[in-house]
């Protein structure tokens, strides 16, 4: 389908997805929510993880499950939201933990296309929501897409840190290739199982990594 509005690096590797079957399924169930209902994050913004960092950029991989479903939350990143909203619980301790691993604070904002922009590709697996119905696309089509993202980095690139928090997003990245790749995994950073994501030290060890592999590290602030 030449009508996606997708950054072109990805469009390249990602176009068998956009003629199979369940693609013009998913397509035309987004098309009618968004006409019928409301849906997050707003339709402009549903590609944006991917048009803020093209696939020969990325250096980590973030992956969540699908957008919040609060209003203006949800703006295309996982576990982010717009800029002036309230830090969500999980975004909250994520920022406890980087100040805690590397001393430095974030900054206030909880739109991290800051992030995005250094390299950081932050997925969801599902990319739309209905508004106060959570998991509400789950099943949709989004998850065979998702894979096939994932299948691509792991496809053309190497030397990628994968940070897996959580059963969810550890099962997405069973594929990854772990010799050519960093997978870092811990508990999701829900306030049912900070316990297991406080004191991982995820990013100063994806920062090591980045390093020791000639790649330039995220500014994590």
């Amino acid at each position: 389908m030449k009508d996606v509005r997708i950054d072109k690096t990805w469009k390249a590797v990602l176009k068998t997805e956009f003629e199979k079957p369940y693609w013009g399924k998913l397509t035309k169930f987004v098309r009618d929510q968004y006409l019928s209902s409301k849906i997050y994050p707003p339709a402009k913004n549903i590609f944006r993880a991917f048009d803020l960092c093209p696939l020969d950029k990325v250096k980590v991989v973030i992956v969540g499950q699908d957008p919040y479903h609060g209003e203006k939350q949800a703006n295309g990143l996982s576990f982010a939201v717009n800029d002036g909203i309230t830090l969500p619980p999980s975004l909250k301790n994520i920022y406890k933990e980087i100040h805690d691993d590397l001393g430095t604070i974030p900054l206030p904002s909880g739109d991290l296309s800051r992030w995005a922009s250094q390299g950081v590709l932050m997925l969801n697996s599902v990319l739309t929501v209905a508004a106060n119905i959570p998991a509400s696309h789950k099943s949709k089509g989004w998850e065979n897409f998702t894979d096939a993202v994932i299948n691509s980095l792991n496809e053309n690139r190497k030397n990628i840190v994968y940070m897996l928090w959580g059963k969810y997003a550890q099962t997405k990245g069973e594929v990854i290739n772990r010799e050519k790749n960093l997978v870092l995994t811990s508990g999701h950073p829900s306030p049912y199982s900070v316990h297991l994501f406080f004191g991982q030290h995820h990013f100063s060890k994806c920062n090591k990594y980045l390093i020791l592999h000639g790649v330039k590290a995220i500014d994590w602030r």
